[in-house]
């Protein structure tokens, strides 16, 4: 596989990924790992390598972890509800439990995905007195378990990315050969109560998938009030061979403190990207805060057809919980 980052992984890979060496011209291919079969059943383990099915970069499991998967597209066969605070009838929708990882990538394969997919996605609130200070780390995702191709390799540090060494040691008796430092085991101890209770929900409209993971950050107060902040995780992507592009956005986001607020723009994080056959997917991050302790939010996001044409696609639903009996709020990185 050349050019890795720069295309989709086949379905069915070959025995031996390559990539292009550091090189002007880029065009000498180099053994980076052998593909090994993806797990059906279970889950990977921390130090697995891997390349993304979607974008094709080269990653690293970090750690796993159960979320609740909220899938629109096989919701269950009940009657119709009624008119909900989403704005709109919907159906009973029962999760499922999935698994998703963690995942630092490999930076040599950020500059190819950055177009399709921010690789500064993982943020936490910072912990000093500054209640809009948001903390991100780069080379950070999240990735559903079918999103892995699994490799492995004899390079005892195959993945740059500066963390990589902080939190991981290699360990060649162990299977697969990289190991969590403590720095990852307490990093992991801290923060992944907010990952197990996270939420995923996913919807398609006119064979364009939209999936969303919101993730609680915590509470500040400013100005004699408490701020509630979340974070939201988006992934669009085409299932359909025409080539569409996104035009703008639609938010309704509704506060249990009884505010709706409705927010219409361009785009999404200033770009209008294009969903084609060979870039399908197109991922990105962004933020809310709320004065209230929870609420929700949904939406839609409008596309153009290559005639000019629009259609609307569904946002699925899903809540903003602050999970009020939690321990400690998120952090960013203390050594």
């Amino acid at each position: 596989l050349s050019g890795l980052g720069a295309c989709s992984a086949p379905a069915h890979p070959p025995n031996h990924l390559s990539a292009p060496r550091n090189r002007p011209e880029g065009k000498v291919l180099e053994t980076v790992g052998v593909f090994e079969a993806p797990k059906q059943h279970g889950k990977y383990e921390t130090g697995q390598l891997f390349l993304h099915s979607v974008f094709g970069y080269r990653g690293i499991v970090l750690f796993p972890w159960q979320a609740r998967l909220y899938d629109r597209d096989v919701a269950s066969p009940v009657t119709e509800k009624s008119e909900n605070v989403a704005g709109h009838g919907s159906k009973e929708v029962k999760g499922k439990t999935h698994t998703y990882y963690q995942v630092l990538i490999d930076a040599r394969d950020c500059p190819h995905i950055s177009q399709r997919s921010q690789t500064e996605a993982v943020t936490f609130l910072a912990n000093h007195d500054d209640s809009r200070a948001l903390y991100a780390i780069p080379g950070l995702d999240y990735v559903s378990h079918e999103d892995i191709l699994p490799y492995s390799s004899t390079d005892q540090v195959p993945i740059q990315h500066e963390l990589f060494e902080r939190f991981l040691m290699y360990d060649q008796t162990k299977v697969p050969p990289f190991v969590a430092r403590d720095t990852l085991c307490a990093w992991q101890e801290k923060n992944h109560p907010w990952l197990e209770l996270s939420d995923v929900h996913r919807e398609t409209t006119e064979n364009i998938r939209v999936t969303v993971i919101p993730f609680y950050m915590g509470m500040r107060e400013a100005q004699n009030s408490h701020v509630y902040w979340w974070r939201y995780c988006i992934r669009l992507e085409n299932l359909d061979s025409e080539v569409v592009q996104l035009r703008e956005r639609h938010w309704r986001i509704f506060s249990l403190s009884g505010t709706l607020e409705t927010v219409r723009g361009r785009g999404v994080v200033g770009r209008e990207p294009v969903l084609s056959k060979e870039q399908p997917a197109f991922q990105y991050s962004s933020h809310v805060s709320l004065q209230a302790s929870s609420g929700h939010m949904w939406g839609t996001f409008r596309f153009e057809r290559p005639d000019g044409s629009h259609f609307d696609v569904r946002i699925p639903p899903f809540s903003l919980e602050s999970n009020k009996d939690e321990k400690t709020p998120p952090s960013g990185l203390h050594w």
